[in-house]
């Protein structure tokens, strides 16, 4: 009995035995090794910065405060034909404008302009900074300018154009300093800005400095333009014994009547009272034109963004910004002729300084 017990134990452990071997996982071959290789870069192929195509063509447009009689819209557009001519960045350039703008009327004229993308600039050439301000973010790529006193920076797209012609008026009071026969001399404004009163205080500044003995007389009309104001105030001034007037407001007729020298203002006024304008003072727009056309042309060919100016941006005479028609040898003596002559040019050598005086003139 035992036997057969223990014959049954040891094939029950001789099965087990089995069972376990026939378990066991065959063995596995490893895989071939593999060398390493050292990885090739990447070489990306040079890309170039798309060529912007440069314009050959600018479209100007603008709208002016005045009439084109006035000197200062005059002048400029005078200077646009002349930069026309000269082609820069050999560019063709084209002008249109719209005369006599104010106030609502303004802002509707320049979003007229502006919504026929045609035009790549637009001027608005006086106290109109709140009018660009509602449009220049609606037209983003149109490059914006609006000139003078009145306004205020808005800069990204906006520029703000400045002209002072006090230097000239300068040279000027100096020669109706040296020639006045009463002391007195005069000025007929228009509205007391700070560039119509730099070129006022300029002026008897000149005539001052050769004459100490010089007392002046102002008028401010209140207008732009209105030729009939400035014939009364000439008038006055005449009466009251000024014998030479810086004359701002067009009031010609007076200073023929009255048989006094006026000097004329931005632009050769001398055709308006033959023989009584011995010279006058010019504005010069031509620099900061062609400025605005270089920062047109370098967003158009670099997509650099506009940099609108936020402080006063004007020219000197030296810079030819401003000058003077020259003195009529047949109203002025040779020794005034003379005497202006070497002082514009230690102005234009940057040896003598005008001073710049912005605030309100008045009489004394």
């Amino acid at each position: 009995m035992i036997k057969r017990k223990l014959l049954l134990v040891l094939s029950i452990v001789v099965v087990a035995c089995m069972l376990l071997v026939s378990c066991k996982p065959a063995p596995t071959e490893a895989p071939p090794a593999v060398e390493p290789t050292e990885e090739e870069p990447v070489v990306e192929e040079p890309t170039e910065a798309p060529e912007t195509e440069a314009p050959t063509e600018l479209h100007i447009a603008a709208i002016t405060c005045c009439s084109i009689e006035s000197m200062w819209d005059a002048t400029w557009v005078q200077a646009v034909e002349r930069i026309k001519n000269e082609k820069p960045h050999g560019l063709e350039i084209t002008l249109d404008y719209t005369e006599n703008m104010w106030g609502d009327e303004a802002e509707m004229a320049l979003r007229e302009y502006a919504e026929t993308g045609k035009y790549d600039i637009i001027f608005a050439t006086s106290s109109f900074s709140d009018q660009v301000a509602n449009l220049k973010d609606e037209f983003p790529e149109i490059l914006w300018v609006y000139h003078g006193s009145g306004n205020e920076p808005l800069g990204d797209n906006a520029y703000w154009v400045y002209l002072r012609v006090h230097e000239p008026a300068y040279l000027l009071g100096m020669a109706a300093g040296m020639m006045t026969k009463t002391n007195l001399v005069g000025a007929v404004g228009t509205f007391a800005f700070d560039d119509v009163n730099d070129e006022i205080n300029a002026f008897f500044q000149g005539a001052k400095d050769v004459n100490p003995e010089v007392h002046q007389r102002v008028t401010f009309i209140e207008s732009w333009y209105d030729p009939a104001k400035g014939v009364e105030a000439t008038n006055a001034q005449a009466s009251a014994g000024v014998d030479f007037i810086l004359q701002l407001a067009d009031g010609w007729e007076a200073c023929v009547e009255n048989d006094i020298l006026c000097f004329g203002n931005f632009g050769d006024q001398s055709m308006l009272a033959p023989g009584y304008v011995p010279s006058s003072t010019l504005s010069l727009w031509d620099p900061s034109i062609k400025w605005i056309i270089d920062e047109w042309y370098r967003h158009v060919t670099t997509g650099e963004p506009y940099h609108g100016n936020m402080e006063k941006k004007w020219f000197t005479m030296a810079e030819g910004g401003a000058g003077f028609v020259p003195l009529d040898p047949n109203l002025i003596p040779q020794d005034v002729f003379d005497a202006v002559e070497k002082k514009k040019q230690e102005i234009l050598d940057g040896t003598f300084a005008v001073p710049l005086y912005i605030e309100v003139p008045v009489s004394d």
